[in-house]
């Protein structure tokens, strides 16, 4: 079986471990351990009889109550199958101007969605040194958006190249903030921002760009609502941008992208406003426990970070170490062999419950010890 791209391959992972694949500990897929929330469970099971009917193709619902989240009229926002395919929509628009800016190492999909409309892509490297004492938990996870200034500095034109990054940035869980970014909405003709980690974060730390669409027409923000509330496999993510852009996004993909399952579900978890506050008490002090554990390992130096997620620096092959973990312990970690810059000694590991982390961190000192 071909080795996966992404985390959270459980068919793969379970082959190579000779189990089923719901005894496999999955920490290569970055999915809060929390949910789905009852909440979407329940407004899943309300919608069952209505599978008989189509889906409103407006989502009018749906989008009233991504407006009241985030305080927007409904005509900036579109639901998509995922923030997948509506990364394929701003692929085809950045595929229209001279070039693509992206930070590498880069997710994946950006390279796919760049690459199905034949888009010139130019990287610029983040920097993977930590900014803080590794043996101190992350407190503020804030960074410089550094490698585009290089463009600027140089006097380089910007006008006619797009601009696509996520924040807090996949892989390395940095966070740049927002004063950081806005200068970029004047001088890059697209800012597509791929926000689908900055949920985890609460109210008072994040750094989402979305009050801004309105002053700014170039500007999309991209984001998921599976991550967080636990349900990849629903499919559902949202686009926020101006609406002129919006409507041409529609009249380029097929009708009925999200079904009416997870529309609802989308509807009750935005409502749940007891989950998003536990999720959020639950986060930070968990990841920072994974992250001195982690730390205190030898030949292993985990990066800070923002997201639900933890990128690890590793002195032993990777790829090992994944076989390892899969064959004796049945625990899969996320290679990163995806990233090219970063090959075959880092790894990504998610936050998952406390016992579980102690299971990850037992069993990699038991695999690096022999």
């Amino acid at each position: 079986m071909r080795r996966p791209k992404h985390g959270g391959n459980l068919a793969w992972a379970a082959a190579l471990a000779d189990c089923p694949p719901e005894a496999i500990l999955d920490f290569s897929a970055s999915i809060s351990p929390l949910g789905p929330p009852k909440s979407a469970l329940a407004a899943i099971v309300s919608q069952l009889d209505n599978l008989r009917h189509y889906p409103d193709p407006n989502y009018c619902e749906l989008r009233l109550a991504l407006s009241h989240f985030h305080q927007l009229s409904p005509e900036w926002i579109l639901p998509g199958n995922g923030s997948a395919e509506l990364l394929s929509l701003a692929g085809r628009e950045l595929a229209q101007l001279a070039a693509t800016v992206l930070i590498a190492p880069a997710f994946g999909d950006y390279y796919r969605a760049l690459a199905a409309y034949d888009a010139k892509v130019l990287e610029f490297p983040v920097s993977l040194t930590a900014t803080e004492e590794q043996e101190s938990p992350p407190l503020n996870s804030m960074a410089s958006i550094s490698p585009l200034s290089e463009i600027l500095d140089k006097g380089q034109r910007t006008n006619d190249l797009g601009l696509l990054l996520n924040n807090p940035h996949n892989p390395t869980g940095k966070l740049f903030s927002r004063s950081a970014i806005l200068p970029y909405l004047e001088t890059f003709a697209l800012v597509v921002v791929d926000e689908a980690f900055m949920d985890f974060l609460p109210p008072d730390r994040e750094q989402s760009l979305i009050d801004m669409v309105q002053d700014y027409p170039n500007l999309v923000i991209l984001r998921s609502l599976t991550k967080f509330y636990s349900l990849p496999g629903l499919r559902l993510g949202y686009a926020i941008a101006h609406p002129d852009r919006l409507q041409r996004w529609q009249l380029w993909r097929d009708p009925w992208p999200v079904n009416t399952l997870a529309a609802a579900a989308a509807v009750a978890a935005l409502q749940d406003k007891a989950f998003q506050a536990e999720t959020w008490a639950w986060l930070t002090p968990t990841r920072n426990q994974l992250f001195l554990g982690l730390a205190s390992l030898p030949e292993l130096r985990p990066l800070d970070g923002a997201a639900n997620f933890l990128l690890v620096e590793s002195q032993q092959s990777v790829l090992q170490l994944q076989q390892k973990l899969l064959k004796e312990h049945r625990i899969l970690i996320r290679d990163c062999l995806s990233f090219p810059e970063l090959g075959d000694r880092y790894f990504r590991v998610a936050v998952l419950s406390s016992s579980d982390n102690q299971c990850l961190l037992k069993a990699l000192s038991l695999v690096i010890s022999h």
